[in-house]
């Protein structure tokens, strides 16, 4: 038997995992962007919100209502501490010098892709949900053995969920126009760099393969 990446989704052992398309990181009122001033929130984040608003969400609406009717698991990562001061973040993410606090608006998934009443989400402290979450034991107590994903920021946090998702022995499906970071190069660079661990595919390639099954 040849081994491949090149597995078409099977229903009944996979998930979609968004990552970090939350208040935070995916809304213009975000701890990570409300203070700027409106020159300076322009000129480094104006392309990242325009993409963001829209191509990139209404992508990620269409794989997320695919997957929720091809009945895929549908999963959600978010940046948030497991305390109000942050003292749980890693180290990381201390020196970067930003905190979710727990339970807070900040570390909510946006309004545009809710999770369902019975959708899982886990909160993170570190760039890898891997890492910092029990999503590895609750995966394979759901069967999970194929991961479609799908977030924010191409080359950080989805990068690290990729590689940690392959070298954990899941099969890796990115979506390559539902993920975004800051430039088009930087984005770019990252699905050119990472696709030597993962399937690579448009929305409009997965959603086709999803409604075929």
């Amino acid at each position: 038997m040849t081994l491949t990446r090149e597995v078409p989704i099977d229903p009944n052992h996979a998930a979609l995992l968004f990552v970090d398309v939350q208040n935070f990181s995916a809304h213009r009122q975000g701890a990570e962007f409300k203070d700027l001033p409106a020159d300076e929130f322009e000129s480094k984040y104006g392309w990242y919100f325009d993409q963001l608003d829209t191509r990139v969400i209404p992508q990620m609406q269409k794989i997320q209502s695919a997957c929720r009717s091809a009945g895929v698991e549908v999963l959600c990562t978010t940046i948030e501490s497991l305390t109000l001061d942050g003292r749980d973040r890693s180290l990381d993410y201390k020196i970067t010098g930003f905190n979710v606090p727990k339970g807070s608006w900040d570390g909510k998934v946006i309004d545009a892709l809710a999770p369902l009443e019975d959708e899982i989400v886990f909160p993170k402290s570190s760039s890898s949900v891997f890492v910092s979450t029990h999503i590895d034991y609750v995966l394979r107590n759901l069967g999970v053995r194929q991961l479609i994903i799908s977030g924010l920021i191409t080359d950080q946090c989805v990068e690290s969920a990729i590689r940690d998702a392959c070298d954990l022995g899941y099969l890796v499906t990115q979506v390559t126009d539902a993920c975004l970071t800051y430039t088009q190069a930087r984005h770019d660079n990252s699905l050119s760099t990472i696709k030597g661990y993962c399937r690579q595919m448009t929305t409009e390639d997965l959603v086709a393969e999803l409604g075929s099954i």
